[in-house]
């Protein structure tokens, strides 16, 4: 029929037309999208980023351990003396402070003293997921492991930057264990802690190992590895004084390496 095809083309162009009006309004419309957009600070687009975490800060531990390294006579007596008092058993692998021994080595590099050094930043409490590394701030803020919440992932002991690690394995409960100056020591009738006794400290039969309440210089072993010999240091072991240099050693510093020749007489 052609009257119906002629009304259905008619239909078509006329939905293909658009006014003046129209075409107007759609372009300024287009135009103010641009405009806003190019107006547009790149940042005010993005979403406003999240502000850096704060840095977390921590009490300062109010008692470390320091030691002479050339004092120590490699007895491992500190070892067995932290495995008894803290799991009843002489073990050297469940001794959280380590000696070691380097057979080919020459005094005072053949001996090595790693006790736990108390970091001021404990890395170990920063990185374990589930709080079992905690600073201890009811009892002089030592840096411990709860094992009721360790859940035996070695993270601390990976993170630890000290080498050996300070944080120890316990292959018997299969958790982390470290130094907590004697705090808690099931078979040992002492009082631990800052304002107690620590067992490698009694035990040590060259005292070489000493507690301090100073807070030691962090870098390196610096501020570990002391001076705790005085003049009778060979014979008996005795220290008073971490900071005091031996008389004989101070004289024998002053005097001159090599003497100088005596001029000829004329």
């Amino acid at each position: 029929m052609p009257g119906g095809k002629k009304a259905e083309s008619e239909e078509a162009v006329a939905k293909k037309k658009y006014s003046r009006r129209d075409f107007l309004v759609a372009g300024g419309t287009v135009a103010a999208v641009d405009a806003l957009i190019a107006t547009t600070p790149a940042k005010a687009a993005l979403p406003a980023a999240s502000p850096a975490p704060a840095e977390v800060s921590y009490p300062e531990s109010k008692g470390y351990l320091v030691y002479d390294s050339k004092k120590c006579a490699g007895c491992t007596t500190c070892m067995l003396a932290c495995s008894l008092t803290h799991h009843g058993v002489q073990s050297l692998s469940l001794s959280r402070i380590q000696i070691m021994q380097d057979s080919f080595g020459k005094f005072p590099n053949d001996l090595q003293m790693a006790p736990c050094r108390q970091c001021v930043v404990p890395v170990c409490v920063q990185n374990c997921p589930t709080g079992a590394a905690f600073v201890d701030t009811k009892n002089g803020n030592v840096r411990r492991i709860d094992s009721s919440k360790c859940i035996g992932c070695k993270t601390c002991i990976r993170m630890c930057p000290q080498q050996p690690h300070r944080t120890v394995w316990n292959h018997i409960d299969n958790k982390s264990i470290k130094c907590d100056l004697c705090l808690e020591t099931p078979y040992w009738n002492e009082k631990g802690g800052p304002s107690g006794k620590q067992a490698c400290v009694e035990s040590c039969p060259m005292k070489a190992i000493k507690f301090v309440t100073q807070t030691p210089d962090q870098t390196e072993t610096d501020g570990y590895d002391v001076n705790l010999r005085n003049d009778h240091w060979l014979n008996l072991g005795l220290v008073d004084n971490s900071t005091v240099v031996p008389p004989a050693m101070a004289q024998m510093a002053k005097r001159p390496m090599f003497k100088p020749k005596p001029k000829p007489k004329q």
